[in-house]
């Protein structure tokens, strides 16, 4: 896996709103339903959500930028001297067994010292020996889930994967926004001592969609229209969150008209159709020698005011 950073495009000295401002943007860009039938797609999604899920934590950060480990979250290798290092160097008299102690001597002293250290832990906790052992509540774990505009709406159950290899159901609430952040109790790092286990915090990106917009809980819908069934009305099909419906145009609709569907919308929102009047494409003859000779009822100038 590449340098995370260099994923997300950020400098490592990006704070935590950059590395999230950067992730969304990359997230809703190469989402899956963004790019049907890409596979390339799905696999820059899988990369730019496991290098959010490493900076966004800020203890794998940390370790990550110390070296401790890669960018895939495994251990490297200890790069602290030992006393072994020192043993074919200068002064290696004082760490070999000619002083009179052996390499398991020395091992076993601090093994007998750690264990003791151990116990007085313990016995200053109230216990003495089995007395209280210290316990600490397991970190938080980050992650990043994109979800469809459609399914962040609806509500929806989406699976995550975890870094040890297991799976997580996450329910995605019905109206979910971009950048909420979901809990999940108990799903983070184990504790310490017979402490509880962290929390799994799950911030949500919404995948923009070619057809709906937001606002608040209503949604809104662009939907093209030729002059004939403007002028005349018509019935049309238009796409819900919650699949197609069949609405009236009325006659004389123009450019900005809103339909109202009530109770269509996000939660107890609605959704509002909004009419764009296109021409045809090419020339139309009949059409302009229609408008040379045509004088509307009532004129009227649309620039008035503006």
């Amino acid at each position: 896996m590449r340098d995370p950073y260099d994923i997300l495009g950020v400098q490592r000295s990006a704070d935590e709103a950059a590395i999230r401002t950067a992730y969304r943007k990359l997230a809703k860009r190469h989402h899956p339903d963004v790019n049907p039938g890409k596979p390339e797609a799905v696999e820059r999604f899988k990369e730019i959500s496991a290098a959010y899920d490493l900076l966004s934590d800020k203890d794998k950060r940390a370790r990550f930028d110390r070296g401790e480990i890669d960018a895939e979250g495994h251990e490297m290798p200890p790069q602290r001297p030992f006393y072994r290092d020192y043993q074919e160097g200068p002064g290696a008299e004082r760490y070999g067994a000619s002083g009179g102690f052996s390499q398991e001597d020395i091992e076993s002293f601090f093994a007998q010292a750690f264990a003791q250290e151990g116990q007085a832990q313990g016995q200053a906790h109230g216990g003495g020996r089995g007395g209280a052992r210290f316990k600490a509540r397991g970190r938080d774990a980050h992650y990043g889930l994109t979800v469809s505009f459609v399914d962040a709406a609806n509500g929806t159950t989406r699976r995550l994967a975890m870094p040890d290899g297991k799976t997580l159901d996450v329910t995605i609430p019905p109206g979910t926004e971009d950048g909420h952040i979901l809990r999940l109790r108990g799903q983070g790092g184990p504790g310490l001592g017979g402490g509880p286990a962290g929390d799994a915090l799950i911030e949500v990106a919404v995948a923009p969609d070619p057809q709906f917009r937001r606002e608040g809980d209503d949604i809104i819908v662009e939907l093209p229209v030729t002059i004939r069934e403007a002028v005349l009305g018509t019935s049309v099909e238009v796409p819900t969150i919650r699949g197609p419906v069949r609405v009236t145009i009325p006659p004389g609709s123009g450019t900005g008209t809103r339909l109202r569907l009530r109770g269509r919308g996000v939660r107890q929102g609605h959704q509002f159709v909004e009419l764009q009047v296109v021409l045809p494409p090419g020339e139309e003859p009949a059409l302009a020698e229609f408008l040379k000779t045509w004088t509307p009822s009532k004129p009227f100038n649309p620039r008035e005011g503006k």
